[in-house]
């Protein structure tokens, strides 16, 4: 089985967890790090930049899916070529604290040219950006859609604010936004829905409620000092989602329990 496959599979099953180490992020240590707990805490997937060494590092370190995020259709084209898994157009978290804007007709012009560069079948994800109305939303995702893309990626929080975020009050109001996204488009496409900014272990379980397949979590697991740490953030991640699942299943059966008495 591809390390893609494994990754499609737990889209269906609506259990997926994608570890960004961050469209900008070029430090090789810190992308061995991340790999390493996306590998270790159970993950689906890891998210790096385009880079063919930060590619070829997170690649030694983890026998997961390996997207490769970028604004750039030739990086993106590249990137295939160095063994990235999968490659989405997005995570623009750290493009914004840059100054950088996209509107719905950019990113749609990126994905067209991306995928005239790129061989049929390769794991494509966009991202939907959080700072258009969700109407220009929902229009962007219907158009993506019938593009083929496989995956779309809601975000919605301001860049910046998830690094300062501690409790977990802080932490439901900035996934507030992503969540309401995601539930909104869910109601308007047919392909599966990642939830990313602001997600950690107490939010995840919420964006899968609202409709999403999988979720990106990038800075509750980024800001940890230590690689033990990290593991275990993503494990947290990964166990809220299989908790919440354990829930559903008692629950069905105390249902059918209560039926039959």
């Amino acid at each position: 089985m591809r390390n893609i496959d494994v990754f499609k599979r737990h889209l269906r099953e609506r259990r997926a967890v994608k570890i960004i180490a961050g469209i900008d992020n070029y430090n090789v240590e810190s992308v061995k790090n991340v790999s390493k707990a996306a590998q270790l805490g159970l993950a689906s997937a890891v998210d790096v930049a385009a880079s063919e060494e930060i590619i070829r590092a997170a690649k030694q370190n983890t026998k997961l899916p390996v997207f490769v995020s970028s604004v750039e259709p030739f990086k993106l084209a590249k990137a295939i070529q160095w063994g990235a898994d999968a490659i989405e157009i997005g995570n623009f978290d750290a493009l914004y604290k840059q100054g950088l804007e996209f509107g719905a007709d950019d990113v749609y012009e990126i994905t067209l040219e991306t995928l005239s560069l790129t061989p049929n079948g390769i794991f494509t994800c966009v991202t939907v950006p959080g700072n258009i109305n969700v109407e220009e939303q929902v229009e962007l995702a219907r158009k993506l859609e019938l593009l083929g893309i496989d995956l779309i990626q809601t975000e919605g929080t301001k860049a910046g604010a998830i690094e300062k975020a501690k409790s977990a009050q802080e932490f439901l109001n900035l996934a507030k936004t992503t969540i309401s996204n995601t539930m909104e488009i869910a109601r308007h496409i047919g392909i599966p829905i990642m939830s990313a900014s602001g997600v950690n272990s107490d939010t995840a379980p919420l964006a899968f409620a609202a409709g999403a397949s999988a979720v990106g979590v990038g800075s509750a697991v980024n800001k940890q000092e230590t690689q033990i740490a990290m593991i275990n953030e993503v494990r947290k991640i990964v166990g809220a989602i299989a908790y919440r699942d354990t829930f559903k299943k008692d629950l069905y059966e105390a249902n059918q329990h209560f039926m039959t008495r």
